[in-house]
Order: structure tokens, then C-alpha cells, then sequence
């Protein structure tokens, strides 16, 4: 999963710790706001009440409980330094990843107004239905790999969970929505322009497109303030996740037991240190 990039590509095809663009159709999760995101994620996360779980294709690697540190299923004794600093992480990963959780829902609520706002004018409700039908399956999904479920939260943000959430089937699944929907699509846009203003053909194509750029300006006006603060969520958010891979360096340096598991490496792949 890349961070660099969540909430700007969903709107049609397609969420993630401090992410801000989720590209669904290339099964991957982006946050766009500058290089510091520009990571992936080598673990799935959980988190439960006093209990942090890294695990990478279902398996833990290792957990924090407390105080306590178990990697491979075994405890490692720590001293207190290393306990303070095990504690100080848990914590910090514990208090970001709902923020992220959160951030990744209202961007597809966001996408999903969109969507709904740009085609039901357009195409009649039966169009904008099956439209709405399609990202109830993005959020069916996303619900999948990024979720709240009481005092418990996970987000499977790995290139492995990822693809295996948005896979053949969902992009089967989105093709098949709009191959339905195209011949309603295409008879309404046809019945709008020939009922345009104009005299001929062009002019009534000329109207179109103006009737489309109000529409999108409208759009654009009514999401503004709502797409502004999800940006300046994203923004808070990649400060506090540089903070965090400061503080986990730190602690692999102090736990050998964790100097083989970090969370992030950079787009070439390297591991960050």
C-alpha cells in the first residue's frame, strides 16, 4: 500500500495509516500530500484495549501488550527503558491508526456524494441507483481492510491485504455495474442534448457542455470546504507519522528482537531506518 497519494483517487475506481488517496481500481492506498507519506506499510495492524498486533498475511509478527513485548510468540525481557519505549509506541500507534480509520471513511463518504451529485442530475435516478450501487460496494470493501468494531480497530493496509480485498472479482464486480448501466447512460445524455437549447446539433452540443461545466462547478462549490478539511486531516496526520517512524526507529535500535521489523520502507522498497 502507498501512502503517498487515499482520498483523490477514489471517487470512481477506487484509502492508509496517515493516507489521504485510495486508488481502488489499482488496489492500492495513497496519501497525496507530500514525500514524508511516501512510504508502504509492511504490517497489518490491530488494535484492541491495552493490546497492539502486527501481523503480515494473517500471521502475528509481533504484539504488544502493555508493557510486555512478544515477537514470533515469544515474550522478550526488557529493561525498564525498553519497556517505557515499547508503552510510548503502542500508544502513539494506538491513538493514530482510528484517526486513519476515520479519515479513510470520509473520504469514500466524499467520493460517494460525488459521484451521486454528478450523475443523478445528469442520468435520472435509475442511473445514479446503479452508480450508488457501485460505491456501496467500494465501502463494502474498504469496511474490509479499514474498520472499528467497538473498542477494537484494524486497518490491513499491506500491498498483500490490499490486493486481496480489491482483487479480479471487485474490478469484475465495478465493470459489470457500468456495462449495465451504459445503454441508460447513453439514451439519456442522447435524450438531454436533443432537448437542449439550439437550433441544430452543435448548438444543442454547445449547450450540453455548458449545462456540464455549471454542473461541475456546483459540484466543486457544494465538496470544497468538505475535501479542504480532509486535506488538512491528511496533513496533521503524515506530521504525526513521521513522528512515529522517529519513535520506532528508536525503539528497534534499543529491542534487537525488533530490529528486523520495521513498519515502512520507501518506494524503492528500501526499509526505513
Amino acid at each position: 500500500m502507498k501512502i503517498n497519494k487515499l482520498m483523490m483517487g477514489l471517487a470512481v475506481s477506487g484509502m492508509i495509516f496517515t493516507v489521504s488517496a485510495l486508488q481502488l481500481a489499482e488496489a492500492k492506498t495513497e496519501l497525496d500530500t507530500d514525500d514524508r507519506c511516501d512510504v508502504s506499510l509492511n504490517y497489518d495492524v490491530k488494535i484492541e484495549p491495552k493490546k497492539l498486533v502486527m501481523s503480515e498475511k494473517g500471521t502475528e509478527k509481533y504484539r504488544i501488550e502493555a508493557d510486555r513485548l512478544f515477537v514470533e510468540g515469544k515474550q522478550v525481557d526488557l529493561t525498564d527503558k525498553q519497556k517505557k519505549l515499547v508503552t510510548q509506541y503502542a500508544d502513539e500507534v494506538s491513538a493514530q491508526v482510528p484517526e486513519v480509520i476515520e479519515l479513510v471513511n470520509e473520504a469514500v463518504a466524499l467520493a460517494s456524494q460525488a459521484v451521486s451529485m454528478a450523475l443523478t442530475p445528469l442520468m435520472g435516478d435509475a442511473a445514479g441507483a446503479k452508480f450508488d450501487e457501485m460505491m456501496a460496494g467500494v465501502q463494502k470493501r474498504v469496511d474490509s481492510v479499514a474498520y472499528k468494531h467497538g473498542d477494537s480497530f484494524y486497518l490491513g493496509a499491506t500491498e498483500d491485504s490490499m490486493q486481496s480485498t480489491f482483487n479480479d472479482e471487485f474490478e469484475q464486480e465495478m465493470e459489470q455495474i457500468v456495462q449495465n448501466s451504459v445503454g441508460t447512460i447513453m439514451m439519456t445524455i442522447g435524450g438531454q442534448i436533443m432537448s437542449g437549447d439550439g437550433e441544430n446539433f452543435e448548438a444543442k452540443m454547445d449547450a450540453f457542455s455548458k449545462k456540464m461545466d455549471n454542473l461541475g462547478q456546483d459540484i466543486e462549490q457544494q465538496i470544497e470546504a468538505q475535501s479542504k478539511g480532509i486535506e488538512e486531516k491528511a496533513d496533521r496526520l503524515c506530521g504525526r507519522f513521521e513522528e512515529l517512524l522517529v519513535l520506532e526507529n528508536q525503539l528497534r535500535k534499543e529491542v534487537p528482537e525488533l530490529a528486523s521489523y520495521a513498519l515502512t520502507q520507501n518506494a524503492s522498497g528500501e526499509l526505513r531506518q
